[in-house]
Formats: C-alpha cells, structure tokens, sequence
C-alpha cells in the first residue's frame, strides 16, 4: 500500500449507501441503494482500501450483516468495517467473513477487556474508533458525549496493544468543513500509533495537509461525502497525494 493511503466510504443505512451530518440520523442523504456497485467503482477508480460503516449497527443495535458480506465479495481490495461491533464474537464473524480490519467504538470504553481480547486474537487487524466532540468524546453512534478527554483515552486505547485508531472530530463529520489536523495529530503523537483521520474532508488540500503530518502518525484519511458530491474525484485524490509525497521527497 502506499504511504499515505486514500480510504473511500460507504455508511449503510437500512442497506443504502448514505451520509449523515454529524452523524445525526435526521440528517440523512443517500446515494446508492447498490451497495456492492459502489464498492466495485471505488475499487476500479484505484481504491487500495474501503471502509464500511453499518450505522444500523451503531445507532440502533440492528447490524446488516448480509450487505457488509455483499459488498466484502464484492471487490478484491482490504476492507474494514465498524458500527455496532461491541463483542469479540461480533468481530470475529466480520473477520471470519473476509474483513481485513474491524473497527471497535463504544465497546472500547464501556468495556476494555473485549477489546483486548481482540487485540489478542486478531493482534493489527483490530482498531478503534476514537470519536470526540470538543476534545471530549463521543459515544453510542456519537448520541452522547461524555467527560473523558479524547487525547487521554488515546493513550488508553494503545495501552489495550491496539496498533490503529480511527479519529473523527464529529463536528467535522458530513459538513465538507475540513478535517481537524491538528487534533489528530495531537491524538497521534500522545498514543504512538497509527491513526486513520476521518470527518470533514472536502478538498484536496485537506489531504494534502494530512499527508503533510504522516510524521506524526496519521497515514490514512477515509473521504465520504466530498466524493459523493463531486468535490473531487478518487483519481485526483490519489494524484494529488502522490505529488505531495514526491514533493516532500
């Protein structure tokens, strides 16, 4: 994979492709209701990876297992999937089904022990999504916002022997207002680990800016609604990374 990597969206809701505004189900858009065809556009336009969020899964308990399968067959290339994943057992059939990483939110808080158990069966296939909202973070489909500073319980997440968080700044998410990068960064650097940026990208400077602090841990940026509205497409994406990294060379 490159250094830097480009990871499209798909948020399934009621088995549609759909995007929210920060994450608020009321504030629904959707855009596909073929799933699979999505992912195999995604995959023909350079996609080296593609993540899956079931929001069924995470907003109301009622996870669509069968269309994530759908779309896992689909196409060739990694993909991860989250929402709703709040047991091993639950991880474990994504796993078993052909998911190459899944990604761990509430659970991760309410209880740390099934995410180390993961850890400790699925070692770097195994991340968690660290949603904040203000610096505090988000739970439950990000319907509640807690006390807990989102830097602090980083470090508590790589403590777990998680390799991966995923970082979304929820009032970025949706609103094509550009991704916070300094606070990712700021996540990055206290845990020590790999972070995946997600939430408000909506130009190509915004990734170009998040490649810019790869140094700091941030290798992925997962895009959604700026390419479900044609801000850019996924092959200027992957072209506009690529000249940022030889520039830097």
């Amino acid at each position: 994979m490159s250094a830097f990597v480009v990871v499209p969206a798909i948020d399934l809701r009621g088995g549609r492709v759909v995007r929210l505004k920060e994450g608020r189900p009321e504030d629904e858009t959707r855009y596909s209701s073929d799933p699979a065809a999505v992912a195999r556009e995604f995959e023909a336009q350079g996609a080296e990876r593609i993540h899956v969020v079931d929001l069924d899964g995470a907003i109301d308990g009622r996870p669509q297992p069968d269309v994530v399968a759908a779309i896992i067959d689909a196409v060739r290339i990694p993909i991860e999937v989250g929402g709703g994943i709040r047991t091993v057992e639950g991880a474990s059939r994504y796993i078993a089904r052909g998911a190459d990483r899944v990604i761990f939110g509430t659970a991760a808080l309410e209880n740390p022990a099934i995410v180390e158990e993961a850890v400790s069966r699925f070692g770097a296939a195994v991340a968690v999504a660290l949603d904040a909202r203000d610096g505090k973070v988000a739970t439950r489909g990000w319907q509640r916002v807690t006390n807990e500073d989102a830097v602090e319980v980083a470090r508590r997440i790589a403590s777990w022997g998680v390799v991966r968080i995923q970082y979304t700044d929820v009032s970025r998410d949706g609103m094509l207002t550009g991704p916070n990068v300094d606070a990712t960064a700021e996540v990055a650097r206290a845990a020590c680990v790999r972070v995946t940026a997600a939430g408000g990208v909506s130009a190509l400077t915004d990734l170009t800016r998040l490649a810019a602090r790869l140094a700091d841990g941030i290798d992925e940026a997962i895009v959604g609604k700026a390419l479900y509205e044609h801000r850019f497409t996924l092959p200027e994406a992957l072209v506009s990374i690529a000249g940022g990294m030889a520039d830097a060379r």
